[in-house]
């Protein structure tokens, strides 16, 4: 019997084959989520793996819930400019020329971790005490951790800075005018210096401060001593400023002498003789800007005696003011510095001002890449650089700072 065969030449055909010219028109599939994870304050990384089966993506872009904030890349995708304390979830799609895959399943939720601190080294100094009526005006309270620790404060968060203004001289018999506290957010605050003293008869002459007012010696009950003011007050640690020298004179009024103002770095000292004023206290050497500067020196005391031989104190170092002599006007103070006694001429008639107190000052040092700072509406201030840090001095008005 003949077997039959069947030829090779099938009239069979692939009915399937894409005729020549046609591409495919299909969106890629949804990838499958892994794990998100946190990778700091304002970032995180979203694994996943690309579909096998079906059409291929070429992007692939993560997604956050909240924000809807965007990432785009190979697995782990990083995702940027999340908030700080902030929870999280993700998904993923694919896109192609076709257009984009259905979004993955939403990963697991992650936190963001919060906003580091930035470290500060600061020096806060108030304004200086002006002199009064031969006493020398006291610094202004001065505190800083240069040497020391820095300070961690929030970043994106607002810190409240006040320069204190300097207590004006005074040009008749009275004491002279205090100078105004400076601040630096709710870690430091700094008293005002104290102010020149005129007569210990009359409780309203205040002589405490930061640093404390020379006393005073022209007196109405004819005491031969007025008692210098203390510096350090309100009472801090470590200490904002030491105390004022005490006055010296005679009983018959004929020769007086005004102590010196305390210093940020030293005691005014006293009237060594009844025509010889005190000089005033040292200031304390800082070197915060990148170059030494001496601040918040005491003012001298001024000094009379009958026939135009007495000697003025002289202003500390940290440009403390100068005290007046008979007839010779005092000298202001700088930068937080007290001022100088009030001069007397040769008749013993009140002769010229006392000093002014110098402004204080804040000035705030941080390195270059831990932050941008922002310096308020009513702020008066500069930012330089020294080396890798950043010094932002701000010397007058009331505001907020902030560092990004």
């Amino acid at each position: 019997m003949a077997v039959k065969k069947f030829s090779t030449d099938s009239s069979i055909k692939n009915s399937f084959k894409l005729s020549r010219g046609a591409t495919s028109v299909a969106k890629p599939e949804a990838p499958t989520i892994g794990a998100a994870t946190s990778t700091g304050s304002s970032t995180a990384t979203v694994a996943y793996t690309a579909a096998t089966l079906g059409a291929t993506g070429t992007t692939f872009t993560a997604t956050s819930t909240p924000s809807s904030l965007t990432g785009t890349g190979a697995s782990p995708i990083t995702v940027s400019g999340l908030t700080a304390s902030t929870s999280y979830t993700f998904t993923v799609k694919a896109t192609n020329a076709n257009g984009d895959s259905a979004a993955s399943a939403a990963s697991n939720s992650i936190t963001t971790s919060a906003t580091p601190p930035i470290d500060i080294i600061y020096l806060v100094l108030a304004g200086g005490g002006g002199g009064g009526t031969i006493g020398g005006g006291g610094a202004g309270g001065y505190r800083t951790n240069f040497g020391g620790s820095a300070l961690a404060v929030t970043k994106g968060a607002n810190h409240t800075v006040t320069v204190g203004a300097g207590g004006a001289g005074i040009s008749g018999g009275a004491a002279g005018n205090p100078g105004n506290n400076s601040v630096f957010g709710t870690y430091i605050t700094s008293a005002g210096g104290g102010r020149g003293g005129m007569d210990t008869d009359s409780a309203t002459y205040v002589l405490s401060g930061g640093s404390g007012g020379g006393g005073a010696s022209y007196q109405t009950n004819n005491a031969p001593v007025g008692p210098g003011g203390a510096g350090n007050t309100p009472s801090t640690s470590p200490s904002q400023g030491n105390n004022g020298g005490d006055g010296n004179g005679n009983a018959g009024g004929t020769a007086f002498a005004g102590g010196g103002g305390g210093g940020a770095g030293g005691s005014g000292t006293a009237a060594p003789g009844i025509s010889t004023g005190g000089d005033g206290g040292s200031g304390d050497a800082n070197s915060i800007t990148g170059t030494s500067v001496t601040y918040a020196g005491g003012g001298g005391g001024a000094a009379y005696a009958l026939g135009g031989t007495g000697t003025a104190g002289s202003g500390g170092s940290g440009l403390g003011g100068n005290g007046g002599r008979n007839g010779l006007t005092a000298t202001s103070g700088d930068v937080g510095s007290g001022g100088g006694g009030a001069g007397f001429n040769s008749s013993g008639n009140l002769q010229g001002a006392s000093g002014s107190g110098g402004a204080g000052v804040v000035i705030l040092r941080y390195l270059t890449a831990d932050g941008t700072i922002t310096i308020g509406a009513g702020l008066t201030g500069s930012t330089a650089t020294d080396g890798s840090h950043k010094v932002t001095t701000i010397t007058a008005g009331t505001g907020n700072v902030s560092w990004a």
